[in-house]
């Protein structure tokens, strides 16, 4: 067995077992990466081996493990993390050592993981291929030609690659979710609120949520139950208890809606027939499908552009060569030195977006846009919440189609936009969303089925793709055989 594919339970028996020390696996994760060639990481950690080190002499020492103990975990580069650079993948701040932890990260020390390095992205997370960063574009493990999907592109292909064992990513409209079904691996994006965002970089503070990725659904719900919980320096982290997440559970009695909405045009054909068997199959082992129609989710992707635009041209204000970030060499003025910062630290999707986020809250424009997408947004929340007096949760493709060749859509961002049809509608209503394998496309490339829950019903979100996972035989063998 590829011990770089193995699930945390594996690693956890072999390290209590002695079989293998903290430090031998990450070596061997390091040296997996040092030959890669899919640029999923930005910076390694350079106390990465001290920390193995020190889990390794609790071992020997006889203590108690904590959860993570000795696990390689990669974190997103938009995660602050104390004395490693963090750089959103941008020239902005490519420099830029955080002199604090997110709060996520501190739990995540606390739980034994060992970081290992900070993976690439879009930068400042706003794109769907990781191609909109400064260091390069990401390169999926199944396919080195085709995008690794975005942001979180570098933590997907790292997880998928056994470049780590588990991965932090960030999700503003999928940014987890969808390079997860690209590369075959599991990911989360939990309830807006369970989990800190002190010391996550903003984009759109309303909507983005760290979420786990993983191979297998236990692991995915184990990193989420650490990063989950009240932290006192996040005021948008208003979850009062830790959470206890659970895989256990079967599919029986279990009411899963389908919203034709989410599986109309833009969707491929491929896509959409392998998600409906994969819903037969779980229809098959004892639940029930729902029809339904959302039809505020045709407009969902357009709020969600406008909201989040209109977040990130506020949140990105900050960065002006003076206050944070890259000042430029070149300036006779102050006003030439804010320019000059911003024009040569943000690249043109980071560019795009701030002016269209200044445009849609300009004075005689905020009412016409803004607040109107303010509104449909409260009318996507309101029809999930008549939905779920239906069902327990609601599926759907998570990506419209299989991963797309490197550079074929990153001179068409419409294209791109309307391609985040499936995950938007999840971060708009806060709401906890899955997305893991259940089967192969174009290619042999994997697809991803998404599952959206109740608020903070993270446990039966995990407990039913469980259910599918091993009934299924697992996301290798789903991924290879089609989903059949």
């Amino acid at each position: 067995m590829d011990l770089c594919k193995m699930a945390v339970s594996q690693f956890r028996e072999m390290l209590l077992a002695r079989k293998i020390s903290a430090s031998e696996l990450l070596s061997i994760h390091l040296e997996r990466i040092e030959r890669s060639q899919l640029n999923a990481y930005i910076t390694l950690n350079d106390k990465a081996m001290e920390a193995a080190r020190e889990i390794d002499r609790r071992i020997s020492s006889g203590q108690e493990l904590p959860p993570l103990a000795g696990i390689p975990i990669a974190v997103k580069d938009n995660i602050s993390t104390k004395g490693l650079r963090t750089t959103c993948a941008s020239k902005m701040l490519e420099n830029y050592i955080p002199p604090f932890d997110a709060g996520v990260v501190e739990k995540l020390r606390s739980a034994g993981a060992v970081i290992i390095g900070k993976t690439n992205m879009d930068e400042f997370g706003m794109g769907s291929s990781s191609e909109n960063s400064a260091f390069g574009p990401v390169r999926n493990p199944r396919d080195p030609s085709r995008s690794a999907g975005g942001s979180s592109g570098g933590s997907a292909a790292a997880v998928c690659a056994g470049e780590a064992v588990l991965a932090l990513g960030t999700d503003t409209g999928g940014s987890v979710r969808q390079p997860s079904s690209m590369c075959g691996v599991v990911g989360i994006k939990p309830t807006y609120g369970s989990t800190s965002r002190s010391g996550l970089i903003a984009f759109a503070s309303s909507l983005e949520q760290v979420g786990a990725i993983g191979r297998t659904v236990a692991d995915a719900a184990l990193l989420q139950g650490v990063i989950s919980g009240p932290d006192p320096m996040d005021p948008t982290c208003f979850i009062k208890a830790k959470p206890k997440y659970s895989i256990q559970g079967t599919l029986s009695e279990l009411r899963i809606g389908i919203p034709k909405e989410l599986f109309g045009e833009g969707i491929s054909d491929l896509t959409k027939d392998v998600v409906m068997r994969t819903l037969s199959f779980m229809e098959r082992h004892g639940a029930k499908l729902i029809p339904l129609s959302l039809p505020e989710l045709r407009y969902s992707v357009s709020c969600y552009y406008m909201i989040a635009s209109a977040e990130a041209a506020s949140n990105l204000g900050r960065y002006d060569g003076i206050r944070f970030g890259h000042a430029s060499s070149e300036h006779s003025s102050l006003a030439e030195l804010f320019r000059n910062s911003r024009s040569e630290g943000f690249d043109r999707e980071v560019k795009r977006r701030i002016l269209l986020g200044t445009y849609v809250l300009s004075a005689g424009y905020a009412e016409k846009y803004y607040r109107r997408a303010a509104s449909m947004r409260a009318k996507i929340c309101s029809g999930f919440e008549t939905a779920f007096s239906k069902c327990h949760m609601i599926a759907s493709p998570t990506a419209t189609g299989v991963a797309f060749p490197l550079g074929i859509k990153r001179d068409d961002p419409t294209e791109l936009y309307s391609a985040d049809i499936c995950t938007v509608p999840a971060n708009l209503a806060g709401l906890p969303a899955i997305s893991f394998p259940c089967g192969s496309g174009e290619g042999g490339l994997p697809i991803g089925i998404q599952l959206v829950g109740r608020k903070f019903a993270e446990d039966q979100l995990f407990s039913a793709a469980s259910s599918f996972e091993s009934l299924s035989g697992g996301y290798e063998q789903l991924i290879t055989s089609g989903g059949d």
